[in-house]
């Protein structure tokens, strides 16, 4: 009997399994590698410059197509309040000292006051 219990709980965690070793190994593997050979890059190479520019391309590249793309709630915001909102976080991102907390917070406001404004 007690065997059939502790089968039986172990068969709940195969879900639990899976995800930690499909997501969060793989992931961790690399932070970990990061961790390690971290002290050892030189962030003004030419292969460390190239890799920040594609993440930031990559980046730049989710946010303009959030903005342009109508999909999700922001379908319910004109494309215009949408890019006149990335501006309005730019600006303020620049005038409070390139704090992208700031620039985030900017843009935020600025969406929802046209989504408030325009409904």
């Amino acid at each position: 009997m007690m065997a059939d219990d502790t089968v039986f709980s172990l068969m709940g965690l195969g879900t639990y399994l899976t995800i930690l070793v499909a997501a969060a190994l793989p992931t961790q593997i690399w932070r970990w590698l990061g961790v390690l050979f971290a002290g050892r890059l030189d962030d003004q190479s030419e292969l460390f410059i190239w890799v920040k520019a594609v993440a930031t391309a990559l980046v730049a590249g989710v946010i303009a197509k959030l903005i342009l793309t109508e999909n999700g709630p922001l379908a319910t915001v004109p494309a215009l309040a949408r890019v006149g909102a990335a501006a309005v976080g730019f600006v303020v991102y620049l005038l409070g000292g390139r704090r992208l907390a700031l620039g985030v917070f900017g843009a935020e406001v600025a969406l929802l006051a046209s989504w408030f404004t325009l409904r």
